[in-house]
């Protein structure tokens, strides 16, 4: 099998990898809901080493409460034609505690969606790994299948 050393993938330090994901926009919460996966596009906020997410009850909130999910980032910087993307895995915690959900609620978290969301899910993280690579081709390819 050949390899190529065209597009270097490189790790990103812890550091590199939460600073993505405090200023990404939108990620996506992965989890499995009636023996399928499922994937959730999320606003989210980084705290203490953590991602929260704010949600209604329903699928997102039953398929990720008390279990293991992953979340994700990515990006594509067109300046140095490098895609990279952000992987955090760990428990979803339900914020129950009245404590706990003041101090979330405190976050700069709020709602697309205009229906209540008065559900925060802290994702604990256990892992967290980020890659970057340089996009072959350059930006031409970029964003399209």
């Amino acid at each position: 099998m050949a390899t190529t050393t065209d597009t270097p993938m490189t790790e990103m330090p812890m550091h590199e990898c939460w600073a993505l994901v405090r200023e990404a926009v939108v990620g996506r919460l992965a989890t499995v809901f009636d023996g399928h996966p499922e994937i959730f596009p999320v606003n989210h906020v980084v705290d203490h080493g953590s991602v929260v997410i704010r949600t209604a009850a329903g699928a997102k909130l039953e398929s990720a409460v008390g279990r293991l999910v992953a979340f994700e980032v990515d990006g594509y910087d067109v300046e140095n034609r490098s895609a990279w993307s952000v992987v955090v895995k760990g428990r979803a915690v339900e914020l129950t505690r009245l404590h706990d959900v003041l101090d979330a609620m405190s976050l700069p978290l709020f709602p697309w969606h205009g229906s209540s969301k008065p559900h925060f899910l802290r994702i604990e993280a256990s892992e967290v790994t980020g890659r970057r690579f340089v996009v072959a081709g350059g930006t031409e390819h970029a964003g399209t299948s």
